[in-house]
């Protein structure tokens, strides 16, 4: 796996996205409605780095589940695929609702063409997108100043590190535990938590346009691991997610678990039996640990 650091893209963000035909008869996008479920999945690209270690290059991955309420398991094949081969480059096949940036990097080879495409094809909810990269220079990826303000304390914070233990089988009916080790510096020091501003405890309604009919049903904010929600744990925590898998986990803590004494233990319960890897990554708040797998069975 690569090493995730904060970074930012030069001059342009690198965002490629390509689409199938709309379906006849489709309804017409409307940024006014939030979708529940029945939406597709849209791959994103999020541009390239050189590796200093090797001369080899990475480009960067995340999505966007349209959907509010529905996570989508997608195995990898005709509808989770890179081309070209190999079509498993490391992606995800359980998809999260709603926006999940930078989720992983694809390595390829030092003699990979300025020019030369990868893409990214997801079929989700009958409909067909794609991500197209290539290295175009404006969207090199400049990891010397991704994450870090100019502030003595932030320049010289380092990420943690991170191993993580779980058993390797479980049964359906019990729960999986989670550890995970981390060490940190210390940086940077935990912020004092700000309470909800006043006439923000709740987030506004969807309200009808002049030209509908119906007012648009409004779908509860949804749950978004690895960012939690307002009023979360501050400072060095770590957040678990399915990365690969049949069906979602239900995860305790839901959001983060705290690092207390160089250690953060949480729980999994499965929803149906198969083979599922767990995704584990620390963050002292500012920067984050490689990722870590854990590959587990879950039998009936």
């Amino acid at each position: 796996m690569f090493k995730h650091v904060p970074w930012v893209v030069v001059a342009g963000a690198a965002i490629l996205v390509l689409s199938a035909p709309r379906r006849a008869g489709a309804q017409a996008d409307n940024v006014n409605f939030r979708f529940s479920s029945g939406q597709p999945v849209q791959p994103i690209y999020e541009g390239w780095q050189r590796n200093p270690d090797d001369g080899t290059i990475s480009m960067y991955f995340g999505y966007i589940n349209r959907n509010y309420a529905q996570d989508l398991p997608i195995p990898i094949g005709s509808a989770n695929s890179f081309t070209p081969g190999p079509t498993d480059r490391g992606q995800p096949t359980f998809f999260y609702s709603r926006i999940r940036r930078q989720v992983f990097g694809v390595k390829l080879p030092t003699n990979w063409g300025r020019t030369q495409e990868l893409t990214w094809t997801v079929t989700a909810n009958g409909t067909t997108l794609k991500a197209v990269g290539w290295m175009q220079p404006e969207w090199e990826i400049d990891a010397v100043f991704g994450g870090q303000t100019q502030n003595d304390e932030r320049r010289a914070n380092k990420a943690p590190t991170l191993a993580v233990e779980a058993p390797t089988t479980l049964s359906l009916s019990n729960r999986l535990t989670l550890s995970a080790a981390v060490t940190d510096d210390g940086l940077p020091r935990p912020w004092a938590k700000r309470g909800v501003v006043v006439g923000q405890e709740s987030p506004p309604a969807l309200q009808a346009l002049p030209d509908q009919a119906e007012i648009p049903v409004n779908v509860p904010d949804a749950f978004d691991p690895g960012r939690g929600r307002r009023g979360d744990i501050q400072g060095l925590r770590v957040t678990w997610i399915v990365w690969r898998g049949p069906a979602g986990a239900t995860f305790d803590p839901e959001a983060t678990s705290e690092v207390k004494a160089g250690r953060a233990v949480g729980t999994a319960t499965f929803r149906q039996p198969g083979t599922y890897v767990l995704r584990a990554q620390a963050t002292d708040g500012a920067l984050f640990s490689d990722r870590k797998d854990v590959t587990v069975s879950v039998t009936q």
